[in-house]
């Protein structure tokens, strides 16, 4: 046993009768917290989630993963060191958000059709924001432009095939999964062969593997609303003891000649737990230019905040898969998502300024061709970036600790 492992599990039981303490002084706030944590899981999350969940269990059982493996294998196994199977994983992670490439990764691995490492690898990169939420959510919805939520996607799924590549170097002696057998026949005839052979592998009546997709959909959602209700509560009860606000006169203590905000502390405090608040409390950030607000809602999207990692370390449990190298790929996600925000702000904007836009002109927020100089950006950013870095590492350190390796 572990040394560390006496504190740890001292530290856990005080924070949880604290909080059970909380729940029960302040029960009404919590209550609210919670029904508010249950209203986005059953409006948005789980019609949002659930046929893409069902359709991957779906197309996982007739063999279509096999197919698209094959097709993939000369693409991904180069780009990213995973088998070509990790296509489909990237596809659905990028088209439906967290958590399912987790999910997906779980059943590769389960299965055999990828090794430890090539799932840490995978679940790394293909955790992302899903593009209805970036766009819609986030940008028309907290910053009333369409055209930021084009620049913050391009920046957030341009970071994570970034990250992709830079984690194929994670453990490159490690063992890999075999190679599709290569033969005389073209590369669309042994992917459809290895798609029967699956296929007859599974050997599920068509009826049964519709049910048992159905039945697996709902397990994961329902973990996953248990997630983001208690994250909710739990942000709430922070507020409510006022933790929140020592954190913010603390941080306008260090940081306030540099032109800290609480605002700031706020954002980034919500958006370490849960990348929703986060997102809305950096939009309503006044003296920032708007360059900087979408670094910063790049920046929380692409680190996902700890009510996803924890639905992911809840699937990922399953399997030997570790939850570290995941959480360093998090942190740096959201460190290259923000520079590639700042980086690539001019061309992005000038491309994306004739995009037809679908809201009304008078509820564009700030125009995004009006910048302030690099140094005020830097600034700006560093100022929150600092704040919270060390209170990131802290918290990965914690939870990589703390769920099974």
């Amino acid at each position: 046993m572990s040394h560390r492992s006496p504190f740890l599990t001292i530290s856990l039981a005080v924070c949880s009768i604290l909080l059970v303490l909380v729940l029960i002084i302040n029960p009404d706030p919590s209550f609210k917290a919670a029904v508010r944590g249950l209203g986005i899981w059953w409006e948005v999350v789980f019609p949002a989630l659930l046929p893409f969940i069902f359709v991957s269990e779906l197309l996982m059982g007739v063999g279509v993963v096999h197919f698209v493996g094959v097709l993939l294998e000369p693409l991904m196994r180069p780009l990213f060191n995973v088998p070509g199977t990790g296509g489909f994983v990237l596809t659905m992670g990028f088209s439906s958000g967290y958590p399912v490439a987790a999910n997906l990764t779980t059943r590769l691995r389960e299965r055999g059709n990828i090794t430890q490492v090539e799932g840490e690898r995978l679940v790394t990169f293909a955790t992302t924001g899903d593009p209805l939420f970036v766009i819609g959510a986030v940008a028309v919805g907290f910053f009333h432009s369409d055209q930021l939520g084009y620049i913050i996607a391009t920046t957030h799924y341009g970071s994570a095939i970034l990250l992709g590549i830079l984690y194929r170097m994670h453990q490159p002696k490690a063992p890999i999964t075999t190679a599709y057998e290569r033969s005389r026949h073209s590369l669309v005839y042994r992917a459809l062969q290895a798609m029967h052979r699956a296929r007859l592998r599974d050997n599920r009546p068509f009826g049964k593997l519709m049910g048992d997709a159905v039945q697996s959909a709902l397990q994961t959602l329902m973990v996953v609303g248990g997630f983001i209700i208690m994250f909710s509560v739990l942000l709430q009860m922070l507020a409510t003891v006022h933790i929140t606000a020592v954190f913010n006169q603390v941080l306008l203590l260090l940081f306030g000649p540099f032109g800290f905000q609480e605002a700031m502390g706020n954002a980034g405090l919500a958006g370490l737990f849960e990348v929703t608040m986060g997102a809305q409390i950096t939009s309503e950030i006044t003296g920032m230019s708007m360059m900087a607000k979408g670094a910063i809602a790049a920046a929380i999207i692409s680190w996902g905040g700890l009510s996803v990692h924890a639905q992911v370390a809840s699937i990922l449990s399953k399997t030997d898969i570790r939850m570290a190298p995941y959480l360093f790929g998090r942190f740096l996600h959201a460190g290259m998502a923000a520079g590639l925000t700042i980086l690539c702000w001019e061309p992005l904007t000038l491309l994306t300024m004739n995009i037809p836009s679908s809201i009304p002109a008078f509820l564009l927020g700030d125009d995004l061709s009006s910048t302030n100089s690099w140094w005020q950006i830097f600034s700006q950013m560093s100022t929150i970036a600092i704040s919270i870095a060390f209170f990131l590492l802290l918290l990965s350190y914690i939870l990589s600790k703390t769920v099974k390796r």
